[in-house]
């Protein structure tokens, strides 16, 4: 028989090595003749009861092939003692059931039917994210424990455990060879379980916390504040793929994630001279042309970790994942300010809408707020707006999906070549002004200083607003501090040209 290992969460058994064994039972129909087979295999006698027959038969996996025989049928009316005679003749374990203890086919179709796995809640899963606690991944809506294939995961162990805790699906976007139906065999082999079916039901109501209602994240993204919630991606998953999965991308959220319904939702756009749009999701769909852009996003303080190295300095330690890369679709700006009433004036050196020499700037606010209704705002020069060039999106799809909560739905500002911080999310209102949005976070934040300044000494308002980004480059692959065998070495990074300087190779 085969050897016993240790034992899985479910209560399977996971054999330490492996032995072949024939296994002949006799007996009536419907007295359980396969049910016993799988329950033995696979330690679960006292787990659930399935029919093989009938019109609820149903396709069982186990880790040995079933076989039956035909030419059995000259048995069908053996005694218990011509059947023990038939084993002790072959060599065979007799196990005796009877029909008045199994249930048969008519039985179980009126019986409830009792949950095949035990269910799951994405929290628990989260909780198995090393050997030590079992290794636990989703996919779809099935739980798998993967613990005993980490060592044997072709990629390595540790590219296996960054999903860990949570969903498959992002980490197997970024290699094909997932795709293949035999890879979804073997990790069905691996299956202890279902995700609770409450999983998709509403977050739950006020508890007091602003931060109740944010949505679920993806265990692998590396937390440097929880609440209000900012992650990024291990740096090796940045040069994966050129595109970053969504439920990867860095997120920078200054606020707690807003709850929009998209029916009601509504968009405000105010021309100069009090001319204004209103619109709704559809109609911002349905009255302006898709555009698409490829934009990298980058956090301000991207890196910040290395400044720190060499000087204390304030704000998130990002370290070089808060930079990610998606395919952005929705309405260009452009569009939508010219059906506001303001005029093209990007050939000229203002893109004013009053014949003054003022630099005009478009304003956003975000449906985020804190506790006072303040809610987060940015702005960009006017100028850049209605360059048909800078290609900036009223976005509403990210990676050929609706944008996900974390990253904006259901319309989000995208600002190619510019901090991140001026691509607001949650948009609520676009406001064509003489002057820089008043926002905390356009007059107080995201400025650049000389290194000589310090707390004591910073004036905010003598310094301009960061718009447009450097060069930047990190290696990405070997991290610092790793170990790597002697001779050819490979190395990889990313270098994303910011507001657009070439990037040299």
């Amino acid at each position: 028989m085969a050897a016993r290992g240790a034992q899985r969460p479910n209560g399977h058994s996971q054999p330490s090595k492996i032995c072949q064994f024939k296994l002949v039972l006799l007996g009536e129909s419907a007295v359980g003749k396969s049910s016993l087979v799988l329950r033995f295999v696979k330690g679960q006698f006292h787990e659930y009861q399935e029919s093989t027959i009938g019109g609820i038969s149903g396709a069982v996996s186990g880790p040995f092939p079933r076989v039956f025989w035909g030419d059995l049928g000259i048995f069908a009316e053996l005694s218990p003692q011509e059947a023990q005679a038939y084993a002790d003749d072959n060599s065979l374990l007799f196990m005796e059931t009877s029909a008045k203890t199994a249930m048969n086919t008519a039985e179980a179709a009126q019986a409830p039917r009792a949950p095949r796995y035990p269910r799951y809640t994405r929290a628990e899963v989260a909780q198995h994210r090393s050997p030590s606690e079992r290794v636990w991944v989703t996919y779809g809506t099935e739980v798998f424990d993967v613990t005993e294939f980490v060592e044997l995961h072709p990629g390595g162990p540790d590219k296996i455990l960054l999903a860990a805790g949570g969903a498959l699906e992002p980490f197997w976007a970024l290699y094909a060879v997932h795709s293949q139906a035999h890879v979804l065999e073997l990790l069905r082999d691996y299956k202890i379980g279902e995700l609770s079916p409450e999983e998709a039901s509403p977050p739950p109501g006020d508890t007091g916390d602003p931060f109740a209602g944010d949505p679920p994240r993806h265990p692998a993204l590396r937390v440097n504040s929880l609440k209000p919630f900012n992650a990024e991606p291990p740096p090796e998953l940045l040069t994966q793929s050129f595109l970053t999965p969504n439920e990867l991308f860095f997120t920078r959220n200054h606020l707690p994630v807003p709850s929009v319904e998209p029916g009601s939702y509504r968009l405000r756009v105010e021309g100069p001279g009090g001319r204004a749009l209103s619109l709704s999701l559809a109609e911002l769909r349905q009255r302006f042309p898709k555009h698409e852009v490829t934009a990298t996003l980058q956090c301000a303080g991207n890196r910040r970790s290395e400044m720190s190295r060499v000087r204390p300095v304030k704000g998130l330690a990002w370290d070089i994942g808060a930079i990610s890369t998606a395919r952005w679709g929705g309405a260009r700006l452009r569009d939508v300010l010219l059906a506001a009433g303001v005029r093209d004036n990007t050939g000229d050196n203002t893109g004013d809408n009053t014949g003054d020499d003022r630099e005009w700037h478009v304003c956003f606010e975000g449906l985020d707020a804190d506790a006072s209704g303040t809610p987060y705002g940015a702005s960009i020069p006017l100028k850049r707006a209605l360059s048909a060039e800078a290609e900036v999106l009223l976005a509403y799809e990210m990676n050929g999906t609706e944008l996900p909560r974390d990253h904006g739905f259901p319309v989000r500002v995208v600002v190619p070549g510019v901090v991140g911080a001026r691509s607001v999310k949650w948009l609520r209102s676009v406001a064509v002004s003489p002057a820089e949005s008043p926002s905390h976070w356009q007059q107080k934040d995201y400025k650049g200083f000389c290194p000589s300044v310090d707390w004591d000494s910073v004036d905010f308002g003598a310094a301009p607003a960061i718009q447009e980004l450097p060069v930047q480059s990190a290696i990405t692959e070997p991290r610092p501090g790793a170990a790597v065998p002697a001779g050819e070495l490979t190395v990889k990074g990313y270098a994303w040209s910011g507001g657009g300087r070439e990037v040299v190779r």
